[in-house]
């Protein structure tokens, strides 16, 4: 029992020895930026970090000599994910400590926010704040969307990871091989980025902010240059380019393969999209016909900046032309956006949330429980459910997992808004703000700020770590350890 305890444990120690290996080097990413912007106080910062993640892998290395790797089980992935997004978020916040940007506690909520692609912000004002700080920012939502399990897999792990690819939350095997499904996601991924910062220069932006906001409009993460977000720029161009990368973000990268597979009728038997589009027209045209005289001036108005916000809202990115404190006046509308936020976009994408696809389980599950019903008891029913390339039937763990998923997601959610409401917020400001941070949005109608109370800003900062991993991860993560360590203690 001990020898396979300490051959488990070395797996996992060996796997977070390379990550911290590969953040070694992706801490010094932003240094060009650093000397391209005469910012060089950012140097000293990024340079420790990076030492320390280097000191912290060959720390780590010491402890693998007895790992074996040939394969890597969920659970161990579970440990994994859970321990490696812990220290790298602790990592990634010393930045904006060592260049007095924010306090220990406000860093850790503004790296987790990065990581988990929320994209709230305790900076007061990010028109001030050093480039590189928004360059790392950036870099943060679009590594953090890609998840680590697919940027370790896509360079150092081969298909013995499958335990890691599954314990982030991925079910999208794309390919056969876990390593070039990683692969493939990872250039997908960057090919969008690059071509989507073309095009929002091309509508009006400068370089540099094109560059940051196709990063985080792809991971659907939100953070922006500006105080007033993509409303700075009043363009309709702009808003459109932005979109269209929400939407790319937010689409499964299942799908995105069929599609440059050209296997249209996957394509076509995907629930995901058609629900998401489905969502988006219903919820447009209640609120810019509802909020017209209220908080839209007319009805073209009212279509462009309703369309922006439910399309951020629902794919879990958190940009905004309107200034939100305003809805506080409009309840619908703050409603509305809270479910559809609570709702995300496809499973396997960057976006937050329960997920269309474990809505459309839960549906099936309904449906063909009153069909069963109604059906001769030696009827054999199949229901498919198509998923990318890949076509599933509906079965006990799809709905168990789909209802326990959502369950958590909405018990965390009651819990956050009554803390909130402790905290002294009203029901409306809490709702929309815990859905938010526990759906990885980043909208907010003011409740985030620099000034914040403590017990806010650690209950959002659990929230949204809590639904970037999907709650799962964390307490099989937690169960082992507890578990492992109770064997050892009674050995």
């Amino acid at each position: 029992m001990f020898s396979h305890l300490r051959t488990s444990y070395a797996t996992v120690f060996k796997v977070m020895s390379s990550l911290l290996m590969l953040f070694s080097f992706i801490f010094l990413i932003p240094l060009p930026f650093s000397l391209i912007y005469r910012e060089l106080s950012a140097v000293p910062a990024f340079l420790i970090v990076s030492g320390l993640s280097l000191l912290l892998s060959r720390l780590f290395c010491i402890k693998c000599r007895f790992a074996t790797m040939e394969v890597i089980t969920s659970k161990e992935g579970a440990v994994i994910v859970l321990f490696s997004w812990l220290l790298i978020i602790f990592l990634s916040s010393l930045p904006y400590v060592f260049l007095r940007v924010l306090g220990f506690s406000r860093a850790i909520f503004e790296s987790t926010s990065g990581w988990t692609t929320t994209g709230l912000t305790v900076i007061s004002d990010v028109e001030i704040v050093p480039k590189t700080i928004l360059v790392w920012r950036s870099l943060t939502q679009f590594l953090g969307g890609a998840g680590f399990a697919i940027i370790v897999m896509g360079a150092v792990i081969g298909p013995t990871g499958l335990g890691l690819y599954q314990a982030e939350g991925r079910v999208d095997n794309i390919a056969p091989n876990i390593r070039y499904s990683a692969r493939t996601i990872l250039i997908v991924y960057v090919a969008y980025a690059l071509v989507g910062a073309i095009a929002l220069r091309a509508a009006g932006m400068n370089l540099f902010d094109a560059f940051n906001h196709s990063l985080t409009a792809l991971a659907t993460g939100g953070f922006s240059t500006k105080n007033s977000s993509i409303g700075f720029y009043n363009n309709f161009s702009v808003e459109l380019v932005s979109i269209v990368l929400m939407w790319l973000g937010a689409t499964g990268f299942g799908i995105h393969y069929a599609f440059w597979q050209r296997n249209w009728q996957a394509l076509r038997k995907n629930p995901e999209p058609k629900q998401m589009f489905l969502l988006t027209a219903v919820s447009v045209v209640i609120l810019s016909s509802a909020g017209v005289g209220k908080i839209f001036p007319t009805v073209h108005s009212g279509m462009r900046q309703a369309l922006f916000q439910v399309v951020s809202a629902l794919t879990g990115t958190g940009f905004s032309t309107s200034d939100l404190r305003k809805w506080i006046s409009f309840p619908l509308g703050i409603f509305i956006l809270s479910v559809l936020m609570l709702m995300g976009g496809c499973m396997d994408s960057t976006s937050g949330g329960i997920k269309q696809y474990r809505l459309t389980v839960m549906g099936k599950a309904l449906l063909f429980s009153v069909r069963r019903f109604l059906l001769p008891r030696s009827a054999v029913v199949q229901v498919e459910i198509w998923k990318g390339n890949n076509k599933r039937y509906l079965d006990d763990s799809l709905i168990r997992e789909a209802f326990l998923v959502s369950g958590l997601y909405i018990l965390s959610f009651i819990v956050g808004v009554v803390v909130l409401l402790l905290c002294g917020y009203g029901l409306s400001e809490s709702i929309f703000e815990f859905a938010s941070a526990v759906a990885g949005v980043g909208l907010s109608v003011g409740v985030t700020n620099y000034s914040m109370p403590d017990g806010a800003l650690w209950t959002l900062i659990t929230g949204m770590f809590l639904g970037r991993l999907e709650f799962l991860v964390v307490l099989y993560a937690f169960a082992k350890v507890f578990r492992d360590f109770s064997s050892a203690v009674h050995r």
